[in-house]
């Protein structure tokens, strides 16, 4: 199980501190999705890059701290349903949607793995 915990973290760490930086970085890409779904380009750096990046943040420090890693998860399990949610509002469905379906899934599993990895702190 801890091999499946290190992969599944570790691909968590990598796709959400691309997303984080991405939002930080106004990517150019990511800017059409985010004004499809009517989110200001003011909200890139804080919340929505800042919350990302902290969130990967915790998930490394979630491998020597596994409550903060649990933590980490579970917060960016909520961003991510926030995401989707205001995608489904603004009728987006773009590969933006997509990708935070993704993402929304890949934070679950590292949720799950990470509360299958340490069970007593639940």
């Amino acid at each position: 199980m801890h091999t499946a915990y290190l992969a599944v973290t570790f691909i968590a760490i990598a796709f959400d501190g691309f997303s984080g930086g991405a939002a930080l970085a106004h990517f150019a890409p990511i800017m059409p999705g985010m004004a499809s779904a009517g989110v200001p380009v003011s909200w890139l750096r804080f919340p929505i890059g800042t919350l990302k990046t902290l969130g990967t943040l915790g998930l490394i420090a979630g491998l020597w701290i596994p409550a903060i890693g649990i933590a980490a998860a579970a917060g960016l399990v909520l961003f991510f349903v926030c995401a989707l949610y205001t995608h489904v509002l603004a009728n987006d469905i773009t590969g933006q949607m997509y990708f935070g379906g993704f993402m929304l899934s890949l934070n679950c599993a590292a949720l799950a793995v990470a509360i299958m990895e340490n069970p007593g702190l639940l």
